[in-house]
Order: C-alpha cells, then structure tokens, then sequence
C-alpha cells in the first residue's frame, strides 16, 4: 500500500448517526484527530439534520438525504474555503446531528400555587399539571441559542427551561382569565390552546417549538376540596329538616345511644296508650262489644275512628368548644342538667328551629332549670 492510499484511508470517507438513545437531541461526530475527505458521504436520516460548523461557525445545514461534500452541494463551507477554484485537499469541521424527531410525554407542573381571583371564593390558590411534546424546527439556530459546543446534548437540559416557560405564561393566563374556578375542568382544551399560543414566540427564538400541549389536572387546595364536598353533600340531602329527623329516626335504632332511649320509650308509651284507647272503644264503657250495643238491635257494629299517631318527641343538639353533639331528649339533657354538663347558656338547636339559642330561652328546656328537687333530709333521718 503506497504513502497515498494510507494517506486516503486515514480520512473519514462516510459520516452518519445512528441513534437509540430516544432522549438525545444533539450528538457531534467524532473525529479523533481526522479530516474530513473531500467528496465524503454524509448520510443524514429522516427525523435528522446534520449542522456543519466550520472554524467556530455554522456553515451549512443538511436535511435527510445522502450527500457528497463537494463544491455543488457546499456553497457556503466552498465559499470559506475556496473549493470552487478545484481545491480538493482535506478540510476540519464538526458536524452536528440534530434530532428533528418530536419528544414526548414531557412533564410540567406548578411549583408553588397560582393565587387567583374566582367570582364565587374570592381568592383561590390553584395547582396544575400536565404533558407536552418537543421538537427542534431551526436547527441552526437551536446550535446557537443552546447548544452551542455541547458534544452529546438530550431533552433533560433544556425540559427545565422550558417548565419555567410554560409555568410562567399558565400563571399569567389563568390570574387573568375570567373562567370560574369550578368550570376549569371543563375548558382544560381552551387554556391549554391559550398557553400554548402564547410561548410559542419564546420557544421558536430557542429554534423549538411545543407541536402538543395538555392541561391534565388544575386542582385546589384541600380546604376548599373539603368545602365543595360538604357543599355537594348539602344539595344532596336538599331539605334539610327532613335530614335532621331520618337522623333522630336512626338515632332510635342503634343502642346505648340516649336519644334513641328516650324516643323508643315515648313511642312505646304512645303505642301502649293507643292500643289502651282502640280496646275501650272496642268493647265499650261497659265492657261489651259494640254490637251488643246497638240501640235498635242492629246487626251492623259501629266502626270507631283510628287513634292519631303519636307525637315525635323533640331532640336537641348541643354546641359546646366549636363542636356539636347530640342528637338529645329532654329526659337526656334533664340527666345532664342535674350533674351540672348542661346550663341555661348552653346553646341548643331543634330541628325547624331558627338558629343555636341559649337553653334558658327556650319554655320547653327552661323547665329543667326551675324545677329544683326538695333539699335532702337531715343526717339519720
């Protein structure tokens, strides 16, 4: 093998970039110390493009396709270096390939929350969170503004910058837009079409652009969740006198429970004074049935009218330490108010009642504060 042919093979004859990586956007092409051959091949695949830098500046940029590094297809590289006057001898440049291919399922989220003004809360801290694709469209300009002499460049570099873009303009576009909190959910689509169009201008001048933008979540924080939950489970019990007494009537099924007690015994006792009253009139003052009593004789038994139901013993709640319990009978609170847990400023409330009111202030309860027991006889009595 002669000087010459050692000479040829020592320079790069076939440059390209086979990629497996999936996160690489920018990969230089190691020389190790060689020149690039005139009339090389360059082997640029779909999803590529390869940037020509020569003496510290860009000089061309090739999209897919195979090419032959001569004057024809160089104009700006032959213009450097004077090839269109047949000067065929070996040249130094780096060669950049570029990812062109989208990157996706990105992430972006809220750090910190975005205070916000909402027409039903007021102020409102708001998170959010969410995907986007990336794609470089400049490849150019993407060597200068952030690339620059990074020699293997991927997505994570540049994620960061463009979470704080994303954040930055999400912020502005929520504060100042006039959707209610609670309809956000249902216009996700329009803000995210609205953030996206408003940093596309500052990602194109990085060379990139955001081909998709996704809002997946915007979410409040866990006091005002909390609010809309017993809210929503306001207007599902809707009235709210009728939830109070399904209550008292549950009450009086589950046992130890003093509400309960006193309920089951006062319609015990009205059940026993009703079937009382329906015998009597059964078989009348005289202890014989209706029929013997007929004052003609007649054959027809006179049918006596049903006894009302009886009344439903009224229940209180009790307020005491920012909390409330109960529900409680009166035999319930009478018990209370003689070992002293229950006063006349105790506050109280029945359901159809307007407000908490002090017990004394009620006639039904400010009985279990006159009637005081007789003093207790002498010592060996």
């Amino acid at each position: 093998m002669g000087i010459l042919d050692f000479l040829t093979g020592e320079f790069i004859d076939v440059i390209e970039w086979t990629d497996d990586s999936r996160d690489t956007m920018v990969w230089r092409f190691e020389r190790y110390g060689h020149a690039i051959k005139y009339g090389a091949k360059l082997t640029v695949r779909e999803g590529q493009a390869a940037v020509f830098v020569h003496e510290g500046q860009i000089a061309d940029v090739f999209g897919p396709g195979l090419y032959m590094l001569e004057t024809n297809n160089m104009p700006v590289l032959t213009t450097l270096q004077h090839w269109d006057h047949g000067f065929r001898s070996p040249f130094k440049s780096e060669v950049y390939f570029v990812n062109t291919t989208r990157f996706n399922d990105l992430k972006w989220g809220t750090k910190n929350p975005v205070i916000c003004r909402d027409s039903e809360f007021g102020m409102v801290r708001l998170r959010a969170f969410g995907t986007y694709a990336m794609r470089v469209t400049d490849p150019a300009k993407f060597m200068a503004e952030i690339v620059g002499t990074d020699g293997e460049f991927t997505a994570d570099e540049i994620s960061f910058q463009i979470r704080n873009v994303i954040v930055q303009e999400f912020s502005r576009v929520v504060a100042g837009s006039t959707i209610p909190v609670l309809d956000m959910a249902a216009n996700t689509a329009d803000l995210g079409r609205i953030v996206a169009t408003a940093i596309a201008p500052v990602i194109a001048a990085y060379g990139l652009s955001i081909p998709e933008f996704y809002i997946e979540n915007i979410s409040l924080p866990e006091a005002v969740e909390a609010a809309l939950d017993k809210r929503t489970s306001m207007g599902i019990v809707g009235d709210l006198n009728r939830y109070m007494q399904f209550n008292a009537a549950e009450a009086m099924g589950q046992p130890g429970s003093a509400a309960g007690a006193g309920m089951a015994t006062a319609v015990g006792a009205g059940v026993g004074l009703a079937m009382g009253g329906q015998a009597a009139q059964s078989w009348g003052p005289w202890g014989v049935a209706p029929a013997a009593q007929a004052p003609w004789g007649g054959g027809g038994a006179a049918v006596a009218a049903p006894p009302p139901p009886p009344p439903v013993e009224r229940v209180w709640h009790v307020a005491a330490g920012g909390q409330t319990t109960g529900p409680f009978s009166k035999a319930s609170l009478g018990r209370q108010a003689a070992s002293g847990s229950f006063t006349r400023d105790s506050l109280v409330w029945s359901p159809g009642q307007d407000g908490w009111k002090r017990a004394e202030e009620i006639t039904e309860l400010a009985q279990l504060f006159t009637i005081a027991p007789p003093p207790p006889p002498p010592p060996g009595a």
